[in-house]
């Protein structure tokens, strides 16, 4: 996944709930809040963020002993500040209502960090069993804030207030989202339909955990072992990183291929051992698929079954209708219309790739018919004899310690942000291999935030890379600074030995910073405008991808890892030549997921199944080349069935690749091309610093003085433009 919020950022994005304090004596109360006090002193998990940088979270403190304890004191002490707000006597007005949500809830938002290290960065058996059971109460502490008669009703005077006399920008926009947010959550539900509702929440909590869960069980037990005869092709990098893998799960004589895309991608692209390319292939995209105790498909149905049953008691069709009815498409026949757009040519682009490795293998008088664990394989081949261009080559000069000096220099041309390590361990980290960056402003020398990078895979991490906030900028009660992280899972190797990345995972990392950048160039007052619309989030991210390609990143930092040497001319004019290379497959494998993920959402749950043969038929109907599959399989799309952030919106991808597209046209024509002083001045006040305080489509005209036209995805990917 390349975004996720590990905790909830404002009044929107936490699933609040209210508990009524009881009819406990005065006394009582005085003596519980003394137990809490003294509980408190001795849970880290509460504690208020101590030491520089207006405090920091004490990863070094952390003991998961403490989180279940620290997790239900949060809730109550949210709980507790959201009923005195509902309980006013006073007229709701935005100060008194609006203002006080977004002021509550800092203990949880403390704790919720922790919680998302251990969920996505270190998760174990132990974190796993306490997740399952703190999923329903925290579903359950939702559904009672969204479902509060007296907490809405306020909520309502406020918005129809507004919409007679309207408030400024900031709090207007602040306003809609909090209601229209609410609204959709069930608050207008009568109390038979809130209670199933909130029963359904609960439910679905459960199933999404356990879907992450079993997902993670198959990444982590379903590897490959390798020995000495089995190596040929792999690259030297490789190799290495496959060794100190094997050792590290006790296994000293052996390689490892583990179950993450890291892993298995560069093994199918170079190993010359198809029937290990087969099995390596297979128990990929097999996780959460194997008829085990730990198979995802009859928890998949249940969650399309509740989710249909939810919406319907809100009087939508569908799923897919409700949730898009907040996001830039509207509506799924918009989102929808665009992935078929783009599929035609992309199936006909697939025809083309496979044509031209079929080709090559019948050369080689390999006796073969292309299947999808030969498609990297053969790819690259084509890759070579048409571009004379080698992935392993490239590789030389994908550099990971260069790369980060690369995002920093962009990000110091673009945002004119200055990052500078801090090694005095004044600032603590969850994992030894946690990196921590003050970000400066470069001019004023003023402090924005903290960055932390978490490069590695390891044991219990989530794989993939994804970003997040442990604290957001807002101005609401005095200036905050920003703590960002950006997540990855490179393979280390061994000690002293760089490490190296293909093109691919070098744009990811791009990718990821580009997320960090939106958190911290934010310039919002509250922290509910810190969220955001899920198909336009992407785009920021996306479109910082672009700029590892530029002429500036490559002659400095794309130097070859043992002489140092700046990647070669012929070698830069290769890869620009190339850069239309394989877009069939890039293209159709995420259409495939993404149009799966519409179809689940648009399609009577009754009529659907097994989900996984659905997938099949469905993709069958579509035309889906035998070649390759969904890049997310449905038993771990964990966009979509580990919660709702990307459910009915990962073609949000697509959406914002259109707009990125668009935007990198208006670098290419500036007179400064993609370091254009004033173009970039309107990048960052545009299009990162508003974040959800302006709407995405007016925000983006602003920026390119009209909409975003489609033709520019086209032409970037090498497709005809009708």
């Amino acid at each position: 996944m390349k975004y996720n919020f590990l905790k909830p950022v404002g009044i929107l994005s936490l699933s609040l709930s209210i508990l009524s304090c009881g009819n406990s004596s005065e006394t009582k109360d005085q003596m519980d809040d003394l137990s809490v006090n003294m509980e408190n002193k001795k849970n880290s998990l509460l504690k208020e963020w101590e030491g520089p940088y207006q405090g920091v979270p004490a990863f070094d403190e952390m003991n998961l002993e403490d989180l279940k304890p620290a997790m239900r004191e949060a809730m109550e002490k949210h709980l507790e500040e959201i009923d005195e707000i509902a309980n006013q006597k006073e007229p709701a007005t935005f100060e008194n209502t609006i203002a006080e949500m977004e002021r509550a809830g800092k203990m949880i938002d403390r704790v919720y960090t922790y919680y998302g290290i251990w969920s996505s960065n270190l998760s174990t058996e132990e974190f796993r069993e306490i997740q399952q059971e703190l999923s329903p109460e925290l579903s359950e502490y939702s559904s009672k804030i969204k479902q509060n008669e007296k907490l809405f009703q306020r909520i309502k005077a406020v918005y129809d207030n507004s919409q007679e006399k309207s408030l400024d920008s900031q709090k207007q926009r602040v306003d809609d989202l909090v209601y229209k947010n609410f609204e959709m959550s069930g608050a207008n539900l009568n109390k038979e339909d809130k209670k199933r509702y909130a029963e359904i929440n609960k439910e679905l909590a459960e199933l999404y955990t356990k879907f992450s869960n079993n997902v993670l069980h198959d990444e982590e037990n379903y590897v490959t072992f390798l020995d000495d005869s089995q190596l040929d092709g792999l690259p030297e990098s490789y190799v290495s990183s496959a060794k100190k893998a094997a050792k590290e799960i006790g296994k000293k004589d052996a390689y490892v291929v583990t179950n993450t895309r890291s892993s298995m991608d560069p093994f199918l692209t170079y190993s010359e051992e198809r029937d290990l390319r087969e099995k390596v292939w297979k128990k990929y995209y097999s996780r959460g698929d194997n008829g085990d105790k730990y198979d995802n498909n009859k928890i998949i149905t249940k969650i399309l079954k509740l989710r249909d049953e939810r919406v319907e008691l809100m009087g939508y069709d569908n799923y897919a209708e409700w949730r898009l009815q907040n996001r830039m498409a509207k509506n799924p026949e918009n989102a929808m219309d665009l992935l078929m757009q783009v599929w035609p040519k992309a199936i006909a682009r697939v025809d083309e790739e496979v044509a031209d490795m079929q080709k090559i293998a019948d050369k080689n008088a390999d006796n073969i018919t292309i299947k999808p664990w030969d498609y990297r394989y053969y790819a690259e081949k084509v890759r070579q004899a048409k571009y004379n261009l080698d992935s392993d080559e490239v590789k030389q000069y994908l550099v990971l310690d260069n790369l980060e000096e690369a995002i920093f220099y962009v990000a110091g041309r673009l945002f004119d942000f200055n990052f500078k390590e801090i090694t005095d361990g004044s600032v603590p980290v969850f994992h030894k291999d946690v990196k921590v960056f003050e970000v400066t402003n470069k001019t004023t020398g003023d402090h924005v935030g903290l960055f932390y990078l978490d490069p590695y895979a390891r044991k219990g991490k989530r794989s993939g890379a994804w970003a997040t906030t442990y604290r957001s900028y807002t101005s609401f009660d005095g200036e905050t600074n920003v703590l960002a992280s950006n997540n990855s899972n490179f393979v280390k190797g061994n000690e002293g030995e760089p490490i190296l990345v293909s093109w691919d995972d070098a744009t990811t990392f791009f990718h990821e910073f580009g997320h960090a950048l939106h958190f911290l160039s934010a310039d919002v007052k509250y922290p509910t405008l810190n969220g955001g619309v899920r198909d336009y989030t992407e785009f920021q991210s996306q479109l910082l991808e672009r700029w590892l390609s530029t002429d500036e990143v490559i002659n400095r930092f794309l130097k070859h890892y043992k002489t140092g040497e700046p990647m070669p001319k012929e070698l830069i004019a290769k890869i620009k030549k190339a850069s239309t290379f394989n877009q069939g497959f890039g293209s159709t494998e995420f259409l495939a997921s993404a149009i799966m993920d519409m179809k689940f959402h648009t399609t009577d749950p009754d009529k659907i199944g097994n989900p996984s043969e659905f997938e099949k038929k469905t993709l069958d109907k579509l035309g889906m080349p035998d070649e390759l599959v969904m890049r997310h399989r449905t038993p771990h799309f964990g966009h979509v069935f580990s919660g709702e952030g990307y459910a009915t919106g990962y073609y949000g991808y697509l959406w914002a690749d259109v707009l990125t597209a668009d935007a990198s046209e208006a670098f290419a024509e500036a007179e400064g091309g993609f370091y254009d002083e004033e173009l970039a001045d309107k990048l960052v006040k545009y299009l990162f610093a508003p974040r959800n305080a302006i709407e995405p489509s007016e925000a983006y005209r602003k920026f390119r003085g009209r909409d975003a036209k489609i033709d520019a995805l086209m032409r970037d990917r090498g497709f005809s433009v009708d």
